[in-house]
């Protein structure tokens, strides 16, 4: 296992669709895709299959999978490269660093599929619908851009749920079960590595939707999102 990591590692650098800890990319991403198209991202992406999915369903789009761990970007990005995606790239740096590799108002909007949901309380402030990451996404997004949570987690989505009430977001559309539904989104069909796992044992698949509106940016709630936390009252 460990020869097979080290060969993906040695393997992607040759790959033209990844960028590994690139230099002055920001405000460069639709030269790279050789358009004007819009820029949509997919954060932890792990194998990619979201990004790769919703690139398939929308080839008028372009599609970042960012993560960190370039033994599971090589998977995505080895499948765009078979089947000719042209409009799939990877991005292998950590997610507190989007800002150094995207200009203001560069990307279109952002997924969060199936991410850990950091479920103790003490580590809330890792969970990627935390404030301290929503700040950090709106730095990048055009105004209006939104962002997309798909997870198995219970916490993570009545978290999530909780911040857009807290921090006046509004605009949000949610489901809490989304596969029960008789009509499905093709973008909410695609399923991840750890969708099929369901690791939460949940059985139950829940997605939100909503804009990064001005509120996010109202540091002083912190500390009332904190003790909700602490008291699980946001559970």
């Amino acid at each position: 296992m460990a020869q097979k990591k080290l060969q993906r590692f040695a393997e992607i650098k040759t790959f033209p669709n990844v960028l590994e800890f690139p230099e002055d990319m920001a405000g460069k991403w639709n030269a790279f895709f050789r358009n004007d198209h819009p820029v949509i991202l997919e954060l932890a992406c792990g194998k990619g299959e979201y990004t790769t999915g919703l690139a398939t369903l929308h080839p008028g789009n372009n599609y970042i999978g960012v993560d960190v761990k370039g033994n599971r970007i090589w998977v995505g990005a080895r499948y765009a490269l078979d089947n000719r995606l042209n409009n799939v790239a990877f991005l292998r740096t950590q997610i507190e660093m989007l800002d150094r590799y995207f200009a203001a108002g560069e990307v279109e909007e952002i997924w969060i599929t199936f991410p850990d949901p950091q479920l103790r309380g003490s580590k809330a402030s890792k969970r990627l619908t935390h404030p301290r990451f929503l700040r950090l996404y709106r730095k990048i997004m055009r105004p209006g851009g939104v962002v997309h949570l798909k997870t198995d987690s219970p916490r993570l989505f009545n978290f999530t749920k909780t911040v857009i009430g807290l921090y006046d977001l509004g605009g949000a559309v949610e489901d809490d079960d989304v596969y029960a539904k008789r009509v499905i989104a093709p973008e909410l069909q695609i399923q991840t590595h750890y969708e099929k796992l369901d690791i939460a044992k949940s059985k139950k698949v829940f997605y939100l939707q909503f804009p990064l509106a001005a509120g996010i940016e109202n540091v002083r709630k912190d500390g009332v999102l904190k003790e909700l936390v602490k008291h699980g009252t946001q559970e």
